[in-house]
C-alpha cells in the first residue's frame, strides 16, 4: 500500500500502522483516505488479523479533525461506508473481523479520541498521553461516536464530566474511568502492545470475528445513534456561535502544535464575541 499519512509494516498476520501526518497529526481528508485504503485493503486479505496503531509523534496521536476541512474529510469517510461520515467509518472498524488496537503516546483529542475509541483496545504511555473531547467547547455534540463509546464504558456521569468539561485527562484517570485498557510506563508500552498483538494474531480468525460479534451486539451502539450524532455536528459545526468560537480558537493558535500542547487552558479562554473571519 502506498500511503501518504501512514506506515505499514507487516509481522505476520499483524499490521503495525504508523500515523504520520504532520505537523500535527489532525485527521483530515488525507488522513481518513488512507485509513479508508488500509481498512479496505487488510479486510480484503485473510492473512491479516490484527492493526496495531502508533503515531510517529511523540506529541500529537491524532489532534482532532481539521476544522477547516470538514466536508473534505467526511467525504472521503463516504468511499467505505457510502455516507460522508466520520461516526460511521469509526464504527465499521469497531464491527470489522479485524482486531485493532491503539498504542497511545501524546495528544488524542476529538475526533482522535474517537478513533481510538472505535479500536478494539487502547493502551496508553503513562508519561505522555492526554485524552480529551473537547466539542462541548465549541457548542457541539463530539460527531465521530464519543457519546456512544465513553456512555457505554465510563457510565453516565464520567461521560458527562469528560464531555462537557472539554479539558484533558490523563493516562492514569483514563485508565480509572475505562477510556483506556491499561496505563503503562512508556519503556514498557511497545513489548506489551507487540507481545498482545502477536498472541492473538496466533489464533484462529473465526475466534475473533464470533467473539467481536457477541460483545458488539450487547455494547456496540446502533448504527443509526452514530449516524445522528455525525448529523447533529455536520449541523451545528455552520451555526455562526460555532464558528464565532472557532474563530476566536484559531485566533489564540487552535490547530498549531505549539498552542495545543496546553489545549484545555486555550478553550477555556473562548469568547462568544469574537468576529467571524472571511475565508
Amino acid at each position: 500500500m502506498l500511503l501518504d499519512t501512514l506506515k505499514v509494516n507487516r509481522d505476520g498476520a499483524v499490521l503495525f500502522v504508523e500515523i504520520a501526518a504532520p505537523p500535527m497529526n489532525l485527521l483530515g481528508p488525507a488522513l481518513v483516505h488512507d485509513l479508508v485504503a488500509l481498512i479496505r485493503a487488510a479486510e480484503a486479505d485473510d492473512t491479516v488479523k490484527v492493526l496495531v496503531f502508533r503515531s510517529a509523534d511523540p506529541d500529537y496521536f491524532i489532534s482532532h479533525v481539521d476544522v477547516n476541512k470538514v466536508k473534505e474529510y467526511r467525504d472521503e469517510a463516504a468511499k467505505l461506508t457510502g455516507e460522508p461520515s466520520i461516526a460511521l467509518l469509526f464504527r465499521h472498524l469497531s464491527a470489522s473481523r479485524l482486531v485493532s488496537i491503539a498504542q497511545i503516546e501524546g495528544r488524542v483529542r476529538g475526533a482522535g479520541s474517537e478513533f481510538v475509541l472505535a479500536c478494539d483496545m487502547r493502551f496508553a504511555a503513562r508519561e505522555t498521553a492526554v485524552f480529551s473531547q473537547m466539542e462541548a467547547a465549541f457548542g457541539l455534540i463530539p460527531g465521530g461516536g464519543a457519546a456512544q463509546f465513553l456512555t457505554r464504558l465510563m457510565g453516565r456521569g464520567r461521560a458527562l464530566e469528560v464531555m462537557l468539561s472539554a479539558s484533558d485527562y490523563d493516562a492514569d484517570i483514563a485508565e480509572r474511568y475505562g477510556w483506556i485498557n491499561r496505563a503503562l510506563p512508556a519503556a514498557e508500552l511497545d513489548a506489551h502492545v507487540e507481545s498482545l498483538a502477536r498472541r492473538i494474531a496466533r489464533f484462529p480468525a473465526a475466534g475473533h470475528a464470533i467473539v467481536k460479534e457477541r460483545v458488539n451486539a450487547i455494547s456496540l451502539a446502533p448504527l443509526d445513534d452514530f449516524r445522528r450524532d455525525s448529523e447533529l455536528f455536520g449541523q451545528n459545526v455552520r451555526s455562526e456561535a460555532a464558528q464565532r468560537r472557532m474563530a476566536d480558537a484559531v485566533a489564540r493558535g487552535f490547530q498549531t502544535r505549539e498552542a495545543e500542547l496546553d489545549l484545555a487552558r486555550l478553550l477555556g479562554e473562548l469568547d462568544d464575541a469574537t468576529p467571524i473571519r472571511s475565508a
